[in-house]
């Protein structure tokens, strides 16, 4: 187990660098930070004088020496679109993001398992269809046309929910909570369940197909002969061993619903990372890039590995696997 987990973070290490070298080649070759930084005003003396304060003049390998060890200590440098510490930025900006995309996840494996189970045990039947109907569309249909529709229905039509923004929050430490305050609350169901309902269909369907799978194998087949009641055989053998993907789809997703919230809060003017990235993009702010890169990085590398220790844990196969093989 602990040789497992070593390779794993190795294996974490050399992605990072990966993605550390690659943010740092923004700043190489996307823009000029000194011509962003002084404008075309400025003399070449000026010019020369802020590239040595920058530490640009040095070499390559020392640059990104000293960009590795500010990045270690979350320091990516002043935002060239605001003029402040991109880590003061994202640390703002985050909350709301991970409030989101926490939400999000919640709904969608809330929603996505028990519907993938009904799917898969009635089988054939009128409101089984209906199920897969509505997550294959959620599978199809844009983040963005759903979040539009999303509005349309309920913040012109209906008036119940506001579309945009996040409303009243609640600031406990560096953190802060829109889901203590009914307002909050409010901003929040529209884009938490725009950004919910692709993984939750995505988990409706695969929990369907890896339930239908489960209930074919012989040791269900003998669990029936057993005189085991339906419930049992369902929720305490069958849906057990179907949760061994669905733990990989999940922990992917909830990467994913991070990373990807860009187009779910740019419709709803969500106030998170993925709106600041968008800003960022816009203004070709290569600080603030090349630290939602990294972050977005280290958020699927930890999740990634809480999947595999997460395997451990529900099927004990693995372990006897890795028992074996030592």
């Amino acid at each position: 187990m602990l040789a497992f987990v070593i390779r794993r973070l190795m294996q974490a290490l050399i992605v990072m660098l990966t993605v550390a070298f690659i943010a740092f080649m923004l700043f190489q070759y996307v823009g000029d930070p000194v011509n962003n930084l002084m404008g075309q005003d400025a003399t070449a003396e000026q010019r020369a004088l802020m590239r040595a304060e920058l530490g640009l003049d040095k070499p390559f390998i020392v640059q990104f020496g000293h960009f590795i060890g500010n990045a270690v200590q979350g320091e990516f440098g002043i935002s060239l679109r605001q003029g402040r510490k991109v880590s003061t930025l994202i640390a703002e900006r985050f909350p709301a993001t991970l409030e989101l995309a926490t939400v999000a996840a919640v709904i969608g494996l809330a929603l996505g398992v028990p519907l993938g189970v009904y799917a898969a045990l009635r089988r054939g039947k009128f409101m089984s269809q209906l199920v897969m109907t509505g997550s294959l569309l959620g599978v199809s249909l844009p983040n963005f046309l759903i979040g539009i529709l999303l509005i349309l229905v309920f913040s012109v039509l209906l008036k119940w929910l506001p579309s945009f923004g996040r409303g009243d929050v609640v600031q406990i430490g560096a953190m802060s909570f829109g889901l203590l305050t009914w307002d909050g609350i409010k901003h929040l169901l529209l884009p938490a369940f725009t950004l919910a309902l692709f993984p939750m269909a995505l988990v409706l369907r695969l929990v369907r197909s890896e339930m239908l799978e489960v209930l074919r194998t012989d040791y269900i087949k003998f669990a029936r002969a057993r005189g085991l009641p339906d419930r049992t055989v369902y929720f305490g053998h069958a849906l057990k061993n179907t949760l061994v993907p669905v733990i990989t789809i999940a922990g992917l997703q909830l990467g994913g619903i991070i990373a990807f919230a860009i187009i779910t809060e740019t419709v709803f003017q969500w106030p998170g990372m993925g709106l600041l990235f968008i800003q960022a993009v816009q203004f070709a702010d290569i600080p603030v890039m090349a630290a939602y890169l990294c972050l977005i990085a280290l958020i699927f590398v930890v999740i990634n590995l809480a999947v595999d220790l997460l395997y451990f844990a529900v099927d004990p196969r693995l372990r006897i696997e890795r028992s074996g093989g030592h």
